[in-house]
């Protein structure tokens, strides 16, 4: 119950037990923008001797826009000016450092679907937020969807290392652009689920049905996500 009560709260600031105990929001803005320039731009930057930390930054703030799609390692160095391999080798460290979080593309060998790009996910709303400087109230943005889809991901990843659910994550899209946003695979089926804030946008994906006969589908919103996660 504490969790829907609190939903949007935790859309825009996140979950960092430090923002949990502040008394208003100014104090957790204040709290995320120390986050980001102390943690991500300073420690980070030390510990693995970058020096271009306008890049590293810059390479956060393009991919706090692609939550929920594919990142293409190509397109982020041509528009940073950076190599694919030094895209990648940043990508890993955020990765290590529990900043991003990459889901893999799921394949049945079904020509047709997209494999070998990943997307990328934010461990915490509120730095995703602190970073593109945007803590305005849901009614007021136009990346509902984003923010919906990363805190879904991130929440289903907790609830399955505390409930000991062993599942393979994954997205799956065809180039036609039939996509299911997350994929678990475990026990021999496949758990398909799509993210959608608003509880009336329902579209069932009946491909992915069609393609797989262990697989099931599941649109997960305000209405239904509470039991999904508890």
């Amino acid at each position: 119950m504490h969790l829907l009560q609190n939903l949007e709260q935790y859309l825009i600031y996140g979950m960092y037990p430090e923002v949990l105990t502040k008394t208003n929001n100014t104090n957790k803005i204040s709290y995320l923008h120390e986050l980001r320039n102390a943690y991500l731009l300073k420690d980070i930057l030390e510990m693995e001797n970058i020096r271009n930390s306008d890049k590293l930054y810059d390479l956060l703030h393009l991919l706090s826009y692609q939550i929920g799609n594919e990142v293409s390692l190509n397109e982020l160095g041509n528009a940073l000016g950076l190599s694919k391999q030094t895209i990648a080798r940043y990508l890993d460290l955020l990765e290590k450092a529990f900043i991003i979080k990459r889901i893999g593309g799921f394949s049945g060998n079904l020509r047709k679907e997209v494999t070998k790009t990943y997307r990328y996910y934010f461990f915490d709303n509120g730095v995703r937020n602190a970073i593109i400087n945007n803590f305005n109230l849901i009614d007021e943005r136009n990346d509902i969807g984003m923010l919906w889809e990363n805190f879904m991901v991130m929440e289903r990843l907790k609830y399955q290392h505390y409930n000991k659910l062993f599942s393979n994550n994954y997205f799956w899209r065809t180039y036609d652009k039939k996509e299911v946003d997350l994929v678990e695979e475990r026990g021999g089926r496949l758990y398909g689920y799509e993210f959608k804030w608003n509880p009336k946008k329902v579209k069932i994906q009946q491909q992915w049905l069609d393609t797989y006969q262990n697989a099931s589908f599941e649109v997960i919103n305000r209405d239904n996500f509470l039991s999904w996660l508890t």
